[in-house]
């Protein structure tokens, strides 16, 4: 693509004030680069780099050593953007918070590549990274002694801000454990719809805020990112 690119610049360059219209010569380039990259087979780059497809659910060192060391760095770029990628949807099904934490730093890392801020060994071990910080992060359930529920609700309470820190971790383990039991509870099918609901969960959820000292300051924002966080997770409760 790069060297179709080229080859536009130099002619039109060359032709000067008689050039074809600029929109023409894009419409021409993308035609030669889609005719010159089609393929007529579905390509599993795992598979073409010689790598068993991994969960990255227990992506393990050596994986992640493997990758790192392949000879094609572009294609290791490639392998773990889209391993991180789709774990991230995957969370987003559980956790939005870290879900949305994940999203932005592998996009960040990807923009400073492709703005050539960094170089590809550079890329490939902040991506590696990410993969262990992910990997890392669910354990934290087991740490916390929190259900997979209760951990998405305690990282909606913004547990590393300064001000929140102050209550302590235990605190804010008891406020994930109640919120889970009162939003599961006071949930229904249609609840996501149905304005009353929300409005009686909004009161619920700053209740508990309030009960254990939450920083008023950052009690609304608290509700509105546990009731979003209470709309992905509702759809696997049974609570009618």
């Amino acid at each position: 693509m790069g060297f179709f690119q080229a080859v536009r610049a130099v002619l039109t360059k060359a032709v000067g004030q008689q050039a074809r219209p600029e929109h023409e010569l894009d419409a021409a380039i993308r035609q030669i680069i889609s005719r010159a990259v089609v393929s007529d087979q579905v390509v599993d780059i795992f598979a073409a780099a010689g790598l068993k497809k991994p969960d990255i659910s227990i992506l393990s060192d050596e994986f992640l050593a493997e990758v790192s060391h392949l000879p094609q760095k572009n294609l290791a770029v490639e392998l773990l953007r889209k391993l991180l990628n789709n774990e991230i949807k995957t969370r987003a099904r559980r956790n939005v918070v870290k879900s949305r934490l994940f999203s932005e730093l592998l996009d960040g890392a990807i923009r400073k590549y492709q703005n050539r801020a960094i170089q590809t060994a550079q890329v490939i071990e902040e991506l590696i990274a990410l993969a262990k910080q992910m990997r890392d992060e669910s354990a934290k359930g087991a740490e916390l002694g929190l259900s997979e529920d209760e951990v998405a609700f305690y990282d909606a309470l913004e547990v590393n801000d300064s001000a929140v820190k102050v209550l302590g971790d235990a605190t804010l383990k008891t406020i994930a454990r109640e919120l889970v039991e009162t939003v599961r509870r006071n949930t229904t099918i249609d609840w996501t719809v149905r304005e009353s609901v929300r409005a009686y969960l909004r009161v619920l959820v700053k209740r508990i805020l309030r009960k254990y000292g939450y920083p008023p300051d950052k009690q609304e924002k608290a509700t509105l990112t546990v009731l979003e966080q209470a709309e992905v997770l509702s759809a696997g409760w049974t609570t009618v």
